[in-house]
């Protein structure tokens, strides 16, 4: 192998490297799963029909937006990532990008973009919706409560619902009644999706003095809580059948919700670390058939 040839390699690693660690700021995942979750909201409406770039603008709006939350949380909590295991690799902890008010500007303006882009394709109300679920995880929950109460993720919780809100109004800014369940469903899904994961972690959460509910009542009582929001989830995902949601919707929420309230029930019984994140990825496959089956319900059944 020549020294160019070496040279451009050990570059071209740099770059990718750069590259996964800028991605890694704006939480890709979590904003992949809120712009589905507006896309549900889109598909559960009732109204005249989106052209098809509109419904990719929606979707790309609310996934920058949920993306820029997630990039201001890391840069106001450098002090409280330093202090978790889970979370002290990134790049504002370790430097790897320089905790400067120039990543603000940035955060901000992609807010602003993602908003105004709603606006522009879609309505003002459809806006509102997608501004408001960042302002509700980077503001209202990083900002005002993460470290204040264990109401943080319940209250937190409205930002989900606001990206369900968000698709549903770029279709009539009126809230159908499925789209208005759907945003209750995320209202209660965050909870013990949040929860369990806080008592996996709840040595973390600890250390670094954040009042998650695991941390305030124990593992025990956070898994009695886990299990109830998990039961009137499930019961109230059944909902939208009544509603006008199908077969394909049915099948989905009832195969989910069995999953869940098995991975609860055990985290119930043996409220320890390995049973809390069995219920964290539950939770995670039960909005994704839920959100999946209201999608292909909604548009093509």
């Amino acid at each position: 192998m020549s020294s160019i040839t070496a040279v451009g390699e050990v570059r071209a690693a740099g770059w990718a490297h750069r590259a996964r660690v800028v991605l890694g700021l704006f939480k890709l995942r979590i904003g992949a799963v809120i712009a589905f979750t507006a896309l549900a909201g889109w598909a559960v409406a009732s109204g005249p029909a989106l052209s098809a770039w509109q419904v990719v603008v929606l979707g790309l709006a609310v996934f920058l937006s949920s993306a820029s939350a997630g990039a201001f949380n890391q840069y106001v909590e450098r002090d409280v990532d330093a202090r978790m295991k889970r979370t002290q690799r990134r790049a504002f902890v370790t430097g790897e990008l320089p905790h400067s008010r120039a990543w603000l500007g940035v955060i901000l303006g992609l807010v602003a973009a993602s908003t105004v882009a709603a606006w522009w394709a879609l309505n003002g109300w459809s806006a509102l919706y997608t501004f408001l679920g960042a302002f509700i995880y980077a503001v209202v929950y990083t900002v005002w409560l993460k470290r204040r109460t264990w109401m943080n993720i319940v209250i937190g919780g409205l930002a989900g619902s606001s990206a369900v809100l968000a698709g549903a109004a770029a279709v009539d800014p009126h809230i159908g009644a499925v789209p208005a369940i759907l945003a209750v469903i995320l209202f209660l899904w965050t909870p013990p999706h949040f929860w369990s994961l806080a008592i996996a972690f709840r040595k973390d959460y600890e250390a670094a003095r954040v009042p998650m509910l695991p941390v305030v009542v124990g593992s025990a009582r956070a898994s009695q809580a886990i299990f109830a929001h998990a039961v009137a989830l499930v019961a109230l995902s059944v909902a939208p059948v009544f509603f006008g949601l199908g077969a394909i919707y049915l099948a989905a929420a009832v195969a989910g919700g069995i999953l869940l309230l098995r991975r609860c029930w055990a985290l119930l019984r043996e409220p320890g670390p390995q049973r809390a994140m069995a219920a964290f990825h539950a939770s995670l496959t039960q909005l994704s058939l839920l959100l999946l089956g209201a999608i292909i319900d909604g548009t093509w059944w």
